[in-house]
């Protein structure tokens, strides 16, 4: 008699990504899926964030698991998300033409695992908007800090 699979478990995860001191008069956009653009949650001179939530899936063998949803890029191993930039984001008049990769990579057990203890938690990521030349942060962006963490 065949067994029967075990299902997996899927749970949502809040996530936030933060871009410090961007250069002014650029807008971004969380990109999701190919061609969807969401605007920022809030945005001032010195931070846009950036609030959405990806799905948490149990991988097969124990501890592990994948990242999935609208705003999850790449194949498994290399997810990340895309922020669009100037023109990308739907800004008209402008020569700034970009995307930002941030990368999922940091997200581990030990964090998920921390905040699920915190109940309402976030998994949060700040990364500096401005490049050494004075535009838009873009490709891979390194993160700030520690990378991913829980607030």
């Amino acid at each position: 008699m065949p067994t029967a699979k075990k299902k997996s478990s899927t749970e949502s995860q809040a996530l936030r990504i933060i871009v410090v001191d961007p250069p002014p008069n650029i807008l971004w956009a969380l990109q999701l899926g190919r061609d969807e653009m969401v605007k920022p949650s809030s945005a001032t001179k010195s931070r846009i964030t950036f609030d959405f939530s990806v799905e948490v899936v149990d991988g097969r063998s124990r501890g592990a698991f994948r990242l999935r949803g609208p705003a999850v890029q790449g194949r498994p191993g290399e997810r990340f998300v895309y922020l669009r930039i100037g023109s990308y984001a739907g800004q008209t008049g402008t020569d700034v033409a970009r995307r930002a990769k941030i990368g999922l990579e940091g997200i581990t057990l030990k964090l998920l695992n921390a905040v699920r203890a915190k109940r309402a938690g976030v998994l949060e990521v700040q990364f500096a908007g401005t490049d050494s030349k004075g535009g838009a942060a873009c490709a891979t962006v390194p993160l700030l800090g520690n990378g991913w963490h829980v607030v």
